[in-house]
């Protein structure tokens, strides 16, 4: 069984609607694939249909933007009542960061000599939950300024370059919590990937083990072989399940294709159990797992 439990459609920022990439999936042979985009349930339905007619199962999940020790954390949220209100509330908020952050980018780029408008962001976008950085990077590429998105990332758009803007993110703890009472389980998602170990270390991940976390992706291209053991090290250590998964994007990420990076069947099984006890535990109507 070949489990991918990390993907985005163009509900966030990947270039494939919720349907293409569930085709995709499929035609990729995997049997499970997470959806998750970033700070939305927005494509679970249309992703379903799909899955129904394909025969895949579909986990329905999103990628929450947080922040803990002054740093960036992105948290894999699976399960969860999306109409849970605190979430509702919380993904809101982000979303609203989201968005009006573009304004700001787009200024900086102009200061930089660069002729981009938000028509031109919205040309690309196509009709996300919410505009962000990935959606500047390809109308960047549409202009012809940069080859693909890792160009405009590494000239313009990450932190320390001309046309970076911070934005809210929640609070990671809190948004366990969050997740956690809307009856779903929490992930960290390539947690050494986008910082040195120093940004998480093993303390801080076993803080979080109390806090409720149930997981870490640690087979992820981001991760070299080293991080790998060592992460998996600390998650048996602390109890915490174990995910690898492609974060794909489409063609909006290179070298994350489909099935990269898998996650163990009982791994996975682990997370659902853990799923359906915190749907007991939360009394929420919570999505299950759609099993063909």
């Amino acid at each position: 069984m070949r489990i991918d439990l990390h993907t985005h459609s163009r509900a966030s920022d990947g270039t494939q609607t919720p349907e293409e990439l569930i085709r995709a999936a499929a035609a990729a042979g995997l049997d499970v694939v997470a959806l998750t985009d970033h700070d939305t349930s927005e494509g679970w339905a249309e992703a379903a249909g799909t899955a129904r007619e394909l025969g895949i199962t579909l986990v329905r999940g999103m990628e929450i933007s947080t922040r803990h020790n002054h740093q960036g954390v992105h948290l894999l949220g699976y399960l969860p009542d999306p109409t849970y209100p605190p979430l509702v509330e919380g993904l809101q908020r982000i979303l609203d960061g989201r968005n009006s952050r573009v304004p700001a980018v787009i200024e900086r780029l102009r200061g930089c000599g660069i002729d981009i408008s938000k028509a031109d962001v919205d040309r690309v976008a196509g009709d996300p939950a919410a505009t962000g950085r990935p959606h500047i990077a390809d109308a960047l590429v549409d202009l012809g300024v940069v080859r693909d998105r890792d160009e405009a990332f590494a000239r313009y758009l990450s932190p320390g370059r001309p046309a970076y803007v911070d934005r809210y993110a929640a609070p990671l703890v809190d948004m366990i919590r969050v997740v956690g009472e809307a009856g779903g389980v929490t992930v960290i998602a390539h947690a050494w990937g986008r910082h040195a170990p120093t940004g998480m270390t093993a303390d801080d991940i076993a803080a979080l083990a109390q806090a409720g976390l149930s997981g870490l992706e640690v087979d992820h291209q981001d991760h070299d072989t080293r991080s790998r053991k060592e992460l998996a090290g600390i998650a048996d250590d602390l109890g915490l399940v174990k995910t690898g998964s492609s974060d794909y994007h489409g063609t909006g990420k290179k070298n994350h294709e489909l099935g990269c990076n898998t996650t163990a069947p009982d791994q996975f099984e682990r997370l659902v159990d853990l799923a359906d006890a915190a749907a007991v535990a939360s009394g929420r109507p919570v999505t299950d797992v759609l099993r063909p």
